[in-house]
This record gives structure tokens, C-alpha cells and sequence, in this order.
């Protein structure tokens, strides 16, 4: 992190302090939140046979294609905010996985939505499941399970990825078999391999439905500034994320990660805690597409990206 502080520089912008720094942008409201952002195309990078990238209208669509010649097609906005991620496969036919650009007509504000905490009928240990003590039958099951309580609407993923009350709508799972060195995002070789029953949940997943999107959140302890830590939670993120792809063949596209800091500690302590420096998984399918996901989608047709 010593680098990545070094780096960072501090601009105000309409009342919001924003941080810079290589791969981040962290911004901070006049209310005191905080929370970060990165591009996410890096990890599509990988094995790709070729990327292209075009304007239309005010849009970016980078287009990665793939060696079987199936395709990735993110369309970001003019500030580089993700609108929709699209599959394309080789005959034409495409797939909307994300679609960034919905918002409730009565929404006021940004991106986060406060709603009463979700009526909560399941075993807690169903709710919020420990990878390292659970079967594959049940991270499986997990990954498929439906919200807690009712899905009153669809979600954007900024509105999903920003409101703790949304997210909590769906079950989780602690990838407790990884536990990062302080101010450290790498993830050891002896602790990548416990990742399989975990890939192996996804693929499945995604193998029913093509469409399933898990958010992978990366978290911290309470040791360090507000900054650093949502930077350093945010890159342990992305690095689970990316081992998930590359060691297991999980697709890229049904992925997507973001950085909590220490706003969520599982060990309530100021201290060092290697239990708050984690990695979860939570299934947001169903916030994406307001609870109308769980049965597979009929065979694809066209949707050209707008």
C-alpha cells in the first residue's frame, strides 16, 4: 500500500473529497461515507484473443473476444461507469448479464437505498454460511438460494453494491479459507487451492443460468485509515475474484467485486484481526432482476448493446 499512498492525490469536487490513485478512485460525501471504484476490464484481459475498444454516442463498448470467439461487451458511460455487460457467443446471439442503467423513477438521491432490515427465516448459519465448515452440497445450495424476504423491485448494481439493507435480502458466504497478511491482497497458493468447492459451486451456478451475477466484497480489519483500507479491501476484491477466473474457469462476466474497508468487522475489535481481513460471496442475481431470477432464462436471443 506504501506505493498506492504515495501516489494518491486529493481534489475536492462539489462538496465529495475524492482520492486518486493507480487502478482506484475513492470518494468520500459530504455526509462522511465513503466508498471506492475501479475499472473491472483488467480481469477480462486475460486469455482474450483480442480487445477492441469503439465510441458510440457518448458510450464506450470494449469488446473482448475470446478464443472460441464468444464475446464480452462492456458498455461504459462518459465518467466510465459501467451501464451493461453483454455475452455474445459465436453465432451471434447474445446475453444481457448487467444492466446498470435502471433506476426507480421514485428514488431520490444516488445510489443508496435504506429499507428495514429483512425478515430473516432461515438458520443464521444458512444466512451467512462459513465456506471452511460447510459441504459442497451446501455452498451449492447457497449460491442458489432465494432472497430472505421479499424483492420489491429491480436494483441497479451501483444500488446494490452501495445499500448494506439490499444486499442483506440474500444469503452469503464467508470465504473464510482466506485470510490476508495485514495491508495485503495476495491470496497464498495453499490458500487458492481451497477455493475449488467454491469455483466448482459457481460454475454450476452459472452452467443453469448463464445470466447469475455473485458479488465478490472484500473487507478489512480496523487497523488504518478509512482510505487505505477500502483501497486495500477493494484490491482483495478483485484478487479473489481474478484467482477465480484464472485458476478455476469461473466466467469473468458472471463476477463482479467491490471493497467495504472495515465498515463490516466480523470480530468487533480496534486491533488486528486476520477474521476481518476476508473475502465474501453473496449471490445478487435476483436484486439485479427484482426477484423474477430464479428459474434458468429461455434460450437467448438478440438484445444489440444501446
Amino acid at each position: 500500500m506504501d506505493d498506492f499512498r504515495s501516489q494518491r492525490k486529493e481534489v475536492q469536487e462539489g462538496g465529495r473529497t475524492v482520492f486518486t490513485e493507480p487502478g482506484r478512485v475513492i470518494i468520500r460525501d459530504p455526509s462522511g461515507q465513503s466508498f471506492v471504484r475501479h475499472d473491472e476490464m483488467d480481469r477480462f484481459r486475460f486469455g482474450a484473443r483480442d480487445i477492441q475498444t469503439r465510441q458510440v454516442g457518448a458510450d464506450t463498448q470494449t469488446i473482448v473476444i475470446r478464443p472460441d470467439g464468444s464475446q464480452i461487451i462492456t458498455v461504459s458511460g462518459r465518467d466510465g461507469q459501467l451501464m451493461r455487460r453483454i455475452r455474445r457467443d459465436r453465432e451471434g446471439r447474445e446475453i444481457i448479464i448487467i444492466d446498470n442503467t435502471y433506476r426507480d423513477p421514485a428514488a431520490v438521491g444516488g445510489y443508496y437505498v435504506d429499507l428495514p432490515p429483512p425478515v430473516i427465516n432461515i438458520p443464521y448459519d444458512r444466512y451467512i454460511v462459513d465456506a471452511g465448515d460447510a459441504s459442497p452440497d451446501l455452498i451449492y445450495d447457497t449460491m442458489e438460494a432465494p432472497p430472505v424476504d421479499r424483492i420489491d423491485r429491480r436494483y441497479s448494481l451501483d444500488e446494490i453494491r452501495y445499500s448494506p439493507s439490499v444486499r442483506m435480502l440474500m444469503p452469503s458466504i464467508d470465504l473464510n479459507t482466506i485470510n490476508f497478511e495485514t495491508g495485503s491482497w495476495e491470496i497464498p497458493p495453499d490458500q487458492a487451492a481451497k477455493l475449488q468447492s467454491i469455483a466448482d459451486g459457481l460454475n454450476r451456478a452459472i452452467a443453469r443460468n448463464p445470466r447469475e451475477v455473485f458479488l465478490i466484497e472484500g473487507h478489512t480489519d480496523a487497523v488504518g485509515s478509512d482510505v487505505d483500507n477500502l483501497s486495500l479491501s477493494d484490491r482483495r476484491a478483485e484478487s479473489a475474484a481474478e484467482l477465480l477466473t484464472q485458476q478455476f474457469n469461473v466466467p469473468a462476466e458472471n463476477l463482479t467485486s467491490q471493497g467495504y474497508g472495515s465498515q463490516y468487522l466480523k470480530e468487533q475489535t480496534d486491533g488486528p484481526s486476520l477474521v476481518n481481513r476476508r473475502v465474501t460471496i453473496r449471490r445478487i442475481t435476483p436484486l439485479l432482476a427484482g426477484g423474477t431470477a430464479a428459474l434458468p432464462p429461455p434460450p437467448p436471443g438478440t438484445a444489440p448493446p444501446q
